[in-house]
């Protein structure tokens, strides 16, 4: 919900700092006219349009609010930028980014014969990792045989090197490649 609060922030800002600097480019080049430009200022100061004072008051104080969250937001994510899986062990913390137990899961799961194409997505869960598979097949070997052993590879795998219980690994085989095999006919 933050992070959608967050670029719609954003969104509002971009424009806002985007009608600015058309309006300042805009006056740099003399497009407006100069007559148009002081009405506008000493309407401004004059107090005979306090709708004018009021609008230009809440638009610069909300552009000046999203500023400060923005400059907030920077320096409170610079810490934990890549989604991690941390350990604490007797000798100290550990961190494992989700990336290096993607490429894990990969790795195992191209080793097995029949595997052509994979793709791998790590999800966290109260029991461990969960990890999801988009797998190519060959088309040649059994998907159900073949599927239940990406399974076990990437479970040992992925548990063997990071000491992290895996809670389930889900394999979609989404197509296999066809093969080729046309005998070529000379008449």
């Amino acid at each position: 919900m933050i992070r959608v609060l967050d670029k719609f922030l954003l969104f509002l800002y971009s424009l806002a700092i985007g009608a600015v600097a058309v309006i300042a480019f805009s006056a740099g080049m003399y497009w407006f006219p100069e007559e148009w430009l002081s009405n506008l200022v000493h309407n401004l100061y004059s107090g005979d349009y306090d709708w004018l004072q009021a609008t230009v008051l809440v638009v610069s104080a909300i552009v000046f609010l999203i500023s400060l969250r923005f400059f907030y937001v920077s320096l409170k994510r610079s810490n934990a930028s890549t989604p991690s899986i941390d350990q604490r062990t007797e000798f100290g913390d550990i961190r494992i980014s989700l990336e290096t137990v993607e490429n894990l899961a990969l790795k195992a799961a191209s080793r097995q014969r029949g595997v052509k194409e994979l793709k791998a997505r790590i999800r966290i869960s109260e029991a461990g990792i969960e990890v999801s598979l988009r797998a190519i097949a060959d088309g040649e070997s059994s998907i159900p045989v073949l599927t239940e052993e990406i399974q076990r590879a990437v479970k040992s795998h992925v548990e063997e090197i990071t000491g992290i219980p895996v809670a389930g690994v889900s394999v979609f085989v989404a197509n296999i490649i066809q093969t080729a095999n046309f005998k070529s006919r000379v008449e």
